[in-house]
């Protein structure tokens, strides 16, 4: 007892000690970032809708766009693994995330005419987007390369550390977020965010990046990786607006140089083949695992249900605020509401729902899914007003309960992912899955614009946003019928 007290009482001191004050800042500082973009996100909502009028299918299909970036982050972390830049395969990247994060914000705020161009604010969008791509790659593997050098005891505490900065973040950006909007331009909202990115790249200088050489990045990928199943659990209790960051730290788990390996690097020097070399035989090997029926089928069903639900979040976004006439500060407070519900989701998965076969618990996320686009449809209808039951009632209790069901389904693709992966190439495997299940949500998004074009859903004319949430209903249950794609045997327990 006096042993565990003792180590709860030093744990910051533990931490620094083992890792150092610079790394754990850096550590905060990005995943806080990650987090807090809803902050910024917010305003380039009300960008699109107040400042440049566009219509609800056009911001549905530039914010599709925007977000393309976050599926392909395996492309970062082999980059990152196989080409070391100036011999240092981490902090070069990350000081390069940081200004492709950092400049966009500072030119969308000094700049009204880029700002109010479609096409330029896409283009800077996207490339802020690589940027914060890019850095939640790399941290993510010097958090596992750190983790493997400090040994596993440390392993729980830096993602318990991680999660809890990524949590505060989105907590308040996403109450901020609405007070700023009442209280501050819009451009000058994205030069007050821009400050974040300035302090990541400022703290990147303080963090030291041990030398790897090229022969080295070849070993790395002959390392066989035996960390599947603790990347999925920790995975497991990420956020809608930043579920796209956290789902792959086994992208890029970096494993440390051999003294041989350097040995022979001092002796014969870099070998200018090695990066294609390493480069080669990552996709060579990703290509033939992916061939094998128990693990296409799988992710083709994964990629399917989200292709297959258009999704028309932006749309709603635009029925809330013109229609329903409700505050920026308002849906802050929502979205805070659905952080919290996510935790709650993942505590009663994790209680109740673990040990049932994977079939199950998605037949029932899908199904919980459709209720919420049953609830959605209500509110469009009309039919709660008889009811006394007021338009923000309806909001929050939708906005908690999708952020909770989605865990159900979420949580099973992660478990499942972790699972598929064969020895030897787990980190760049989950990477792909992760980035599938990207790739699936962007292009659900793409056909959400699509529908709201075709319905002619427009700021002044919501008529046919019922139809299409009947649609999106319809399109919520389709995946059931294809869940022999999944192994029947498979629980929501990791193996």
């Amino acid at each position: 007892m006096q042993v565990q007290q003792h180590r709860q009482v030093w744990w910051p001191g533990r931490m620094g000690a083992a890792f150092g004050p610079s790394f754990l800042c850096l550590v905060c500082l990005i995943y806080f970032i990650q987090g807090f973009r809803s902050f910024v996100w917010t305003a380039v909502s009300y960008q699109m809708k107040d400042v440049m009028k566009l219509s609800p299918s056009t911001s549905q299909f530039l914010v599709s766009l925007a977000y393309f970036p976050w599926s392909i982050k395996p492309v970062y972390g082999i980059l990152s693994d196989c080409i070391p830049i100036k011999q240092r395969k981490r902090i070069p990247y990350l000081i390069i995330s940081s200004c492709l994060s950092l400049l966009p914000w500072l030119i969308l705020g000094l700049s009204q005419a880029l700002r109010s161009s479609p096409n330029m604010l896409t283009a800077l969008l996207v490339v802020q987007n690589l940027g914060s791509a890019m850095a939640d790659v790399v941290i993510d593997a010097m958090v596992a390369e750190s983790v493997r050098s400090a040994g596993p005891q440390f392993a729980g505490d830096l993602q318990s550390l991680s999660w809890s900065s990524m949590a505060v973040g989105g907590i308040f950006g996403s109450l901020l977020g609405g007070y700023a909007l009442s209280n501050l331009p819009i451009h000058a909202i994205y030069v007050v965010f821009s400050a974040l990115p300035f302090f990541q790249l400022v703290s990147c200088m303080f963090v030291e990046d041990s030398p790897k050489g090229l022969q080295s990045a070849i070993d790395e990928h002959k390392y066989v990786d035996n960390q599947g199943a603790e990347k999925c659990s920790s995975e497991a209790l990420g956020y809608e607006g930043t579920r796209r960051r956290k789902k792959i730290r086994k992208s890029n788990k970096s494993r440390p140089l051999s003294k041989r390996a350097e040995a022979n690097e001092k002796h014969n020097g870099p070998i200018n083949s090695s990066p294609c070399l390493s480069l080669r035989s990552a996709f060579f090997s990703l290509c033939t695992a992916f061939r094998q029926p128990t693990i296409l089928r799988p992710m083709v069903w994964f990629f399917f249900s989200n292709v297959i639900i258009p999704n028309i979040s932006t749309v709603m976004f635009y029925y809330q605020t013109e229609e329903l006439h409700l505050e920026a500060s308002f849906l802050g407070t929502a979205r805070v509401i659905g952080w919290f519900s996510l935790i709650l989701g993942t505590y009663t998965y994790n209680r109740y729902f673990k040990h049932k076969q994977l079939r199950n618990i998605l037949v029932f996320a899908h199904v919980g899914l459709a209720i919420i686009s049953l609830l959605d449809i209500a509110l469009v209808s009309r039919l709660h007003v008889p009811y006394g039951i007021g338009d923000k009632y309806m909001v929050l209790w939708g906005s908690a309960l999708a952020d909770a069901i989605n865990q159900f389904k979420m949580m099973p693709f992660l478990i499942l992912s972790g699972q598929l992966c064969p020895p030897g190439i787990e980190g760049t495997l989950f990477a792909l899955f992760m980035s599938i299940n990207n790739l699936g949500s962007t292009l659900g998004s793409f056909l959400g614009a699509i529908l709201a074009s075709a319905l002619n859903i427009s700021t002044a004319q919501f008529d046919n946003l019922a139809l299409g949430l009947g649609v999106q209903l319809i399109g919520t249950l389709l995946p059931i019928g294809f869940l022999f794609l999944i192994p029947k045997e498979v629980t929501g327990l990791t193996s």
